[in-house]
């Protein structure tokens, strides 16, 4: 069973730029660019404390945090025409970064219900011509060459080897990233509020989520002294959110220990190494690897008597401990708004790259007690979903 607690208040730290009525570049002379990227303009620690979550009331029916964009980037963006030409049939590349029977419930069909939304229609005024890396970056190039041989008109995808090898495919096609960690560092857009080129989207902030992370995981664990971090070191995504972890763990004294793996054949060396070395809990760094091989790093975890937390909402469904992140079902379905604003007219370069700013807090407590774990009920009361 699952239940849902009431959505946690924004902290007065936060712009409320969201409800300004302001333009983006109106609000960019007032000098708000905190929304850009919190940590560039001086908002460390303040940018942690605005996702704090505030004690709220259960409701009797789930919720689903939705996820509340930055300053209504999108609709500032200037458009070259007021809706799609009529009796086209626009055709749309979904290149899905892994397996299918692994994401597709959490990225493309949130896309076509997106889509749906905006009155396209499959088959009627819109192809979706559908592909997966299976988790194999060297089919990332030739997926994005056969696009522009079928002359798509958009191209989605999303995580910084796909955005890369999108980028280094076309810079004429528009490419929408569904989500990205830290696209700026990634070298996949000049900035967020100025994307330029060819490329626009989200990024999921999960690297500026790494102090809250390790705040809330104390917060279940307060004996927790020891942190093991597993991640991919093979994309550099992962590479810039596990260097940001790090820190963070920093901050609060914990003692490290680092578990890189570069398949899934290492995973259950790597959780083995880690409960060897007596860590308290299991820190696993989100990217392509370890989201499709959530259920296979829940078990292991369980089997070993480790607590896990991860920055990807479906990992406690598999049975991880904890997460912590905006929902990846609801970036997917936004990205079709900037594929609706580019059908329409818009230059990708000219829409900021967006930031979510709500957050979910997701508890198994099936797996706390599996673990022979007493989470607080202050952190129980707190969360947007416990899972029982």
């Amino acid at each position: 069973m699952t239940t849902r607690a009431a959505a946690s208040q924004s902290s007065p730290n936060r712009p409320k730029l969201a409800d300004s009525g302001l333009s983006y570049q109106a609000q960019e002379t007032a000098s708000c660019l905190t929304l850009a990227h919190p940590s560039r303009f001086g908002y460390h620690g303040s940018a942690m404390e605005s996702a704090d979550l505030a004690p709220g009331t259960r409701h009797p029916l789930p919720r689903r945090t939705f996820v509340t964009l930055v300053a209504g980037g999108l609709l500032a963006a200037p458009l070259a025409a007021e809706a799609p030409q009529a009796g086209k049939v626009w055709r749309i590349g979904f290149l899905g970064d892994g397996l299918r029977a692994d994401r597709v419930e959490i990225s493309l069909e949130p896309f076509r219900g997106g889509l749906r939304e905006l009155g396209y229609v499959e088959g009627k005024n819109i192809v979706i011509e559908e592909r997966w890396s299976d988790s194999k970056s060297e089919r990332l190039p030739e997926i994005f060459e056969e696009f522009i041989r079928l002359k798509v008109d958009v191209i989605v995808t999303h995580g910084v080897p796909a955005g890369r090898a999108a980028k280094a495919a076309t810079k004429t096609i528009p490419i929408v990233l569904a989500v990205s960690p830290d696209p700026v560092a990634a070298g996949l857009v000049a900035s967020l509020a100025r994307p330029g080129g060819n490329i626009t989207g989200q990024s999921d902030q999960v690297g500026d989520l790494a102090e809250k992370e390790i705040q809330l995981f104390r917060e279940a664990l307060p004996r927790l002294k020891r942190v093991a971090f597993l991640w991919n070191e093979r994309n550099p995504g992962a590479r810039l959110t596990f260097e940001a972890s790090l820190k963070a763990a920093g901050k609060f004294g914990l003692k490290i220990s680092v578990h890189g793996v570069t398949g899934i054949e290492q995973l259950e060396v790597a959780v083995e190494q880690a409960a060897k070395e007596r860590a308290d809990g299991l820190f696993v760094i989100h990217d392509i690897l370890t989201v499709n091989n959530r259920a296979l790093i829940a078990q292991l975890a369980a089997r070993y008597r480790l607590p896990t937390i991860c920055a990807s909402t479906p990992f406690a469904a598999a049975g991880g401990l904890m997460t912590y992140a905006a929902n990846s079902g609801d970036l997917f379905r936004r990205s079709a708004t900037y594929v609706d604003k580019i059908l329409k007219g818009a230059k990708p370069g000219d829409l900021p790259i967006e930031q979510p700013t709500k957050f979910e807090l997701v508890i198994n407590l099936k797996t706390a007690k599996a673990l022979g774990l007493t989470i607080p009920s202050a952190l129980l009361a707190r969360a947007d979903e416990v899972i029982e």
